[in-house]
């Protein structure tokens, strides 16, 4: 008789090392954006590394795996995706380098502040915003809507909160849409400086997905645009980079 996997099964990350639970099918699940990103910045050794809207938790949580020096803080507002986030800490046996905090980056900063997101207490940001303006369809999913939207001035609002929790010359990693790079720059201008984008495309001879950004607060280096990063071949088979992502 064929053996019948498990719904409630954690997914294998990493090869293995890292275990995750995620909400079930159709939900707002982590999937390769979240590997792009925790792949993004390598953390100094001891270094505080702060995932922002952090889900069930899989792209600190792989970088806690990849980088044991680190201390790891998520930031989920969703209390359902914070307690999971929760479980799989303490699943991957990372709950004693690993926090999570219940906040809304899009409150206002005082309450934030209170919620323990403090001005410049990271080392490390990584986040991956909602993707969505409200003028997409969306989700017929209510966390998956949630995870997918964003009004007029969030993104601008996300990275001010970004850029809060920084300690000065922290990094920032980002991953987006394609056609947001226009908004991203405009936020981190000012801001920011040594800002590098890298181009994601699903194969080498169809447009960019997602871009890879990197910058540094309060940074005046020069601006860089990286190689492409290309996902599969022409057959659709994953390219040796994509691969050793999941290692």
């Amino acid at each position: 008789m064929k053996a019948v996997a498990d719904p409630d099964a954690p997914d294998a990350w990493l090869g293995g090392r890292l275990r995750l639970r995620q909400p079930p099918r159709g939900a707002h699940r982590a999937g390769t954006d979240a590997l792009l990103l925790a792949r993004l910045v390598i953390p100094e050794p001891g270094a505080v590394v702060w995932d922002l809207g952090a889900g069930t938790g899989a792209v600190g949580l792989a970088v806690a795996v990849a980088a044991p020096g680190s201390r790891v803080v998520l930031v989920e507002r969703d209390p359902a995706l914070a307690a999971l986030a929760r479980e799989n800490a303490a699943l991957n046996g990372l709950a004693d380098r690993v926090t999570v905090r219940e906040a809304d980056l899009l409150e206002a900063a005082s309450a934030r502040h209170a919620a323990g997101l403090a001005p410049g207490l990271a080392d490390v940001v990584l986040t991956n915003p909602p993707f969505h303006d409200r003028g997409h369809r969306p989700s017929p999913v209510p966390g998956k809507a949630a995870a997918h939207s964003f009004r007029a001035g969030d993104l601008d609002a996300w990275l001010r909160a970004c850029l809060d929790l920084l300690k000065p010359g922290g990094r920032l990693g980002l991953i987006h849409r394609a056609d947001a790079l226009p908004a991203c720059l405009d936020g981190l201008r000012g801001r920011f400086g040594a800002i590098t984008v890298r181009p994601v495309h699903a194969r080498a001879e169809r447009a960019a997905i997602r871009v890879l950004i990197t910058a540094v607060k309060g940074s005046r280096g020069p601006f860089g645009l990286l190689p492409p990063l290309v996902l599969q071949d022409s057959e659709g088979r994953p390219s040796p980079e994509a691969e050793a992502m999941q290692a």
